[in-house]
């Protein structure tokens, strides 16, 4: 009887530490989407929203990894219920990151709207954006579902932000050569793009959370980056 309370109210522990964790991953969605859509709409006033709720993603980390921390004080866990908790709180950890990213969009966006707008660069970072948070909701999902084979699917998907990225870049670079006055706000929107494609780099470890979860062991770390703009000398730029 006495087993059976311990094994209850660890549950318990993991249902309402799980819980957090797709609340936080929630708002986070939300923080790149209304981030997008600010830059997209040159709207200041959602640029501040969204860099106004990412305290509540903090705030969502500090609780999680606190109760993490408390379960594995009282609980002990061993085994496969030590990797949840561990999991846990690396992917509280990636989510709250990739809330920085979106409220560091944000902050960029007040200072975009001052200026000029870059033809038909808003719409290629809303796409970015946009899959990126798509492939974090399907990280999260695969976490939930212990879905090893969507999680793998995740890992290939980052390579199409690379390439988003490194198409951005190059584009940008265009622009900058061809008219001065767009160097200043191409270095901006160059800065967002390479956040998103960060975004997608953490959502790819939430990924691999979930690989080490179900399997015990992390995923091959050979796979290839498609992120090319750092290893061309005509391409870099400081970040």
């Amino acid at each position: 009887m006495v087993d059976s309370h311990i094994v209850t109210g660890f549950d318990r522990d993991l249902e309402s530490v799980q819980a957090h964790i797709m609340k936080m991953g929630g708002l986070v969605e939300e923080a790149i989407l209304e981030a997008s859509k600010a830059l997209r709409e040159r709207d200041e006033e959602l640029s501040e929203k969204v860099r106004q709720a990412d305290k509540a993603i903090d705030a969502l980390e500090e609780v999680i990894n606190e109760e993490a921390s408390r379960i594995i004080a009282l609980r002990a866990p061993t085994a496969v219920d030590l990797r949840v908790i561990l999991s846990v709180m690396k992917i509280a950890g990636n989510l709250e990151r990739i809330g920085d990213y979106a409220k560091n969009m944000a902050k960029r966006n007040t200072v975009l709207v001052q200026m000029t707008p870059v033809e038909g660069s808003r719409a290629a970072l809303g796409r970015m954006a946009r899959e990126v948070q798509l492939m974090l909701k399907d990280a999260l999902d695969a976490y939930i579902q212990r879905d090893v084979e969507l999680a793998y699917e995740i890992l290939e998907r980052d390579r199409d932000i690379d390439q988003m990225y490194n198409a951005l870049f190059r584009e940008f670079l265009t622009f900058m050569m061809e008219d001065p006055r767009h160097i200043t706000p191409c270095m901006h929107l160059h800065f967002i793009a390479k956040n998103t494609e960060r975004m997608g780099d953490h959502v790819t470890a939430i990924a691999e959370q979930v690989i080490y979860l179900v399997t015990g062991s992390m995923p091959d770390d050979a796979r290839p980056k498609g992120d090319t703009t750092s290893r061309d000398p005509e391409m870099s730029a400081p970040q």
